[in-house]
């Protein structure tokens, strides 16, 4: 037998097979190693005896580094005790590429030195969970998408201009004669293409360069944003719940494993999959935080405090619409039964994780538009492009962004988005 994955090993009962991976720790009791190797799809422990071995590979095997390169042959065995309830009887080591002195070992470490060891750290259980229940959080994100016909429509990093001001984007020079901006979202792309496929989604990174440290904020993240043409917000709210619910159940059933190692309270998150979620308006909003003590008015935008208390009166994530319309970008419609809001909505996620989803209603009539962008004194030359989408056979359409690492470090239970994300950029890090 050859090569086969740790995941697979479930098949090969009893059989020979040769693992190819790492060792992930090593310990050793008499006249018996035991070996835990990785290999990216899980761990296997495997068990080196003297008598399968022989005195000469057993001596080498006893001083093999933790993440030496290795290739391990040995018949599979079924063990309930062992990582996986499998096990490998070892007839053969073969070292690949020793490991001199590995920072990072099983003792406890400083969260700035496992950021500056991150291309290292994510070896790493914990690390290695996150970022598979990302992989499961993404493909979920395309599969749900895929499944209802919507097209993916890619949008550019590089954009001339901000679709909500340039006061947190980051700025680059253009060939010397004129300035870019790193993209905040692909929304108003998407809106181009809502009109041309009926119902489109983009998905990559984004930047914003606010100046802020809290748990919640990433200078660069991944934000996957559908927008479908003769939506009204009713029927983007319907859609978020749909969406969020599926991502859930997916993570639930696909990688209990990884949630297990993670410690994660499953049952939350299933409560939290159990559609239909509450929705209030930002009016209910403020009235609620107020009878707690908060001293919030109308007109205010929520902060993270305010949502964690809106959010923990709930066991699944809560839609709040129509917030005032000056809180909201110029492209945002507003309500024509009650100018002042906007036919917009934020989910925000039980436990303190916030707001996972803003979307909303899109101002589709080309006048109002226009004149939104001269209030918000926006120069026009830039957006004719955009203004071209209501000129030429506009129609109502909405859509709403979802930040990944939020989503994803809600649905592991961490408490920082910085380890959501492979190589996390911040205020104060742009390395590795």
């Amino acid at each position: 037998m050859g090569a086969v994955y740790i995941e697979d090993l479930g098949n090969h009962i009893g059989s020979q097979v040769t693992l190819r991976g790492w060792l992930y720790n090593r310990r050793s009791s008499g006249k018996v190693h035991f070996l835990l190797i990785r290999d990216g799809t899980g761990i296997c422990q495997a068990v080196a005896s003297l008598g399968d071995l022989g005195p000469e590979a057993f001596a080498r095997a006893d001083h093999l580094a933790q993440e030496s390169s290795l290739e391990v042959t040995g018949i599979v065995r079924e063990d309930k005790r062992a990582p996986g309830g499998r096990e490998l009887t070892v007839t053969e080591i073969k070292l690949v590429a020793p490991a001199v002195d590995y920072p990072i070992t099983p003792k406890e470490h400083g969260v700035a030195f496992l950021l500056d060891q991150r291309h290292l750290w994510v070896r790493s259980s914990r690390q290695h969970a996150i970022l598979r229940v990302r992989s499961e959080v993404e493909a979920a994100c395309r599969d749900f998408l895929h499944q209802r016909g919507f097209i993916l429509f890619d949008s550019p990093i590089l954009t001339p201009t901000s679709c909500e001001g340039t006061t947190n984007l980051f700025e680059i020079d253009y060939f010397g004669d004129r300035k870019a901006y790193l993209t905040q979202s692909g929304q108003l792309y998407a809106e181009a293409g809502a009109l041309a496929f009926g119902k489109v989604y983009c998905f990559g990174p984004t930047f914003r360069a606010e100046k802020s440290k809290t748990r919640r904020h990433l200078t660069e993240f991944w934000m996957v944003e559908p927008e479908v043409a003769y939506f009204n917000l009713d029927d983007d709210m319907n859609l978020a719940e749909e969406f969020v619910s599926y991502i859930l159940t997916r993570v639930l059933e696909r990688r209990g494993a990884e949630l297990k190692t993670l410690e994660r309270d499953i049952e939350r998150l299933a409560r939290a999959a159990a559609r239909p979620y509450p929705r209030i308006t930002y009016d209910e909003a403020i009235a609620r935080l107020q009878a707690k003590g908060f001293a919030v008015k109308w007109g205010d935008d929520l902060g993270g405090d305010e949502e964690t208390a809106l959010s923990s009166e709930f066991a699944t994530p809560v839609l709040v619409h129509r917030y005032p319309a000056e809180c909201k970008a110029f492209y945002m419609k507003h309500d024509p039964e009650r100018p002042e809001v906007a036919l917009c909505v934020d989910m925000l996620a039980p436990e303190g994780y916030g707001e996972i989803i803003g979307g909303g209603q899109r101002e589709d009539d080309y006048a109002t538009l226009r004149q939104r962008m001269l209030d918000h004194q926006l120069p026009l030359e830039p957006f004719e492009w955009y203004l071209d989408l209501r000129r030429y056979g506009s129609v109502p359409h909405a859509g709403f962004g979802m930040g990944i690492e939020r989503m994803v470090a809600w649905c592991c239970g961490i408490h920082h988005i910085r380890e959501a994300i492979p190589f996390p950029r911040m205020m104060e890090r742009l390395t590795p």
